[in-house]
């Protein structure tokens, strides 16, 4: 992966990148999927399935399954739409769907703020030396944990 910039989403355009590359991995924008998309990227922080549902169940006027929601979370995550902070089991939409980095996360213990940063050099090499131990498929997910600018 070369080292790039690229152009980060929000709002209505955010919605509209995220739809063009679930159409372009093959995949439907239904009405529910645009809901849960929707409420996602209203969070600051990761979001649980169960915040996500809460919130879609209100938009649509009745109860919407977590399992439900989090089917298509998995979705969002294999079609880059979305990224899972692994240390909290929530989910946080991508503000440039159209562009495939492995996710390095710096979480603040204080306010729960997750900040996704791309550094594709340190994960070629963690993807270089999982590869050496004889993993196949390999894609990182780093996260670091301490205080933010805002909380220190």
């Amino acid at each position: 992966m070369a080292a790039h910039h690229h152009h980060k989403h929000a709002g209505a355009s955010l919605a509209q990148a995220a739809e063009a590359a679930l159409v372009e991995a093959g995949e439907q924008w239904t009405d529910m999927r645009s809901d849960i998309f929707a409420v996602l990227a209203t969070f600051e922080k990761p979001a649980s399935a169960y915040d996500i549902a809460d919130l879609v169940s209100q938009r649509r006027g009745k109860r919407v399954a977590p399992n439900s929601v989090y089917r298509i979370l998995d979705l969002f995550v294999t079609t880059n739409l979305a990224r899972r902070v692994e240390s909290a089991n929530a989910y946080i939409a991508n503000s440039h769907p159209g562009c495939l980095h492995d996710c390095i996360f710096l979480i603040c213990d204080s306010c729960g703020t997750a900040t996704h940063i791309d550094d594709d050099a340190l994960t070629m090499s963690v993807r270089a030396a999982a590869e050496h131990a004889g993993f196949a498929q390999v894609r990182p997910v780093i996260e670091v944990r301490g205080k933010c600018a805002d909380c220190d």
